[in-house]
C-alpha cells in the first residue's frame, strides 16, 4: 500500500490534465482519477495554490497551471529520457544497420525526440522535433497499445479524430482491434502509412508502473531484403533495455 496517497492522487490528476486537449470540468477529473467529487475538489484547490492547476471560472473547468509548464520545461532542459536512450539507440542501429528513432506521445501525436541514422541510410521524416499522428506510426501504435482503454477512447472518441495519409481508414473500433493485436504480439508495425516505400516496427518503453513513456522504432525500405522478425526482436530487446534503465535496474 502506498505511503503517499495524496502525492499519488495529485500526480494522477496532472497526468490526466496533460492528456486533455482543453481544460475539463471537475466531475471528469474526479471520474478519471477515481476520487469522490469532494476529495477531488480539495485536492484540486491545493494544486491551484501551488500553481500546478488553474481554474477557469467562466467555463467551470480546470487546466494545467504555470508550475506544470515549469516542470515540463525542466524536463526538456535535462532531457533524461534522451540521455538514457542514446546508448540503447546506438546499439540498435549497430545491430540492425537501419535508422532508429524514439518518440513520445503528445496528445494524439507522437513527438520524435531521438533519431539515430545508420551509415549510408537516407534521412527520414522522423527527425527530432517532428510530430506525426500517433495512430499512423509504429511507435505511436506501440505506445497506444499499452495505454488504458478509457484513455485511448478519450483520445479517439469518433472518426473525426483520425488523420488519414495512406493505408486503411481507421475508426475507433478498427483502432481498438489494431491495438489489441499489437498488444498481443508485443510490437507494432506500419508499411507505407507514414512514408510510401518505407516500413517500421516498434515496441513500447514502459516505466516501473508499466505505463508507456515512449516507443522505439526501426524504419527500413519496404523493398529491402531484411528479415522483419529479426528486426522485431532487436527492437523489443532495445525497448526492454531502456525500460529497465528507466526503472533503475
Amino acid at each position: 500500500m502506498t505511503q503517499v496517497p495524496a502525492a499519488t492522487r495529485a500526480l494522477k490528476v496532472l497526468r490526466f490534465l496533460a492528456s486533455q486537449p482543453t481544460p475539463v470540468p471537475l466531475d471528469r477529473i474526479a471520474k478519471a482519477v477515481d476520487l469522490p467529487r469532494s476529495t477531488a475538489y480539495h485536492l484540486i484547490n491545493a494544486m491551484i495554490e501551488q500553481g500546478f492547476v488553474v481554474h477557469l471560472p467562466d467555463e467551470r473547468t480546470y487546466g494545467l497551471g504555470l508550475a506544470a509548464f515549469e516542470v515540463g520545461s525542466g524536463y526538456s532542459r535535462q532531457a533524461p529520457l534522451q540521455r538514457m536512450a542514446r546508448r540503447v539507440m546506438t546499439g540498435l542501429v549497430d545491430r540492425t544497420q537501419q535508422n532508429a528513432h524514439l518518440a513520445v506521445l503528445h496528445g494524439r501525436d507522437v513527438l520524435y525526440v531521438v533519431e539515430e541514422r545508420a551509415p549510408g541510410k537516407s534521412p527520414l521524416v522522423t527527425d527530432v522535433g517532428v510530430r506525426l499522428p500517433a495512430h499512423l506510426t509504429a511507435s505511436g501504435r506501440a505506445i497506444l497499445s499499452r495505454l488504458p482503454a478509457n484513455q485511448v477512447r478519450a483520445l479517439y472518441p469518433d472518426k473525426a479524430a483520425f488523420t488519414s495519409r495512406s493505408g486503411p481508414e481507421l475508426t475507433p473500433t478498427k483502432l481498438k482491434d489494431l491495438l489489441t493485436d499489437t498488444r498481443n504480439r508485443g510490437y507494432a508495425d506500419e508499411n507505407g502509412e507514414v512514408t510510401p516505400g518505407f516500413a517500421s516496427v516498434a515496441a513500447a518503453v514502459v516505466d516501473h508502473n508499466g505505463h508507456p513513456v515512449a516507443g522505439i522504432a526501426v524504419t527500413f525500405p519496404s523493398e529491402e531484403s531484411v528479415d522483419p522478425a529479426t528486426l522485431v526482436e532487436h527492437v523489443k530487446q532495445a525497448a526492454k533495455a531502456l525500460s529497465a534503465r528507466l526503472a533503475g535496474r
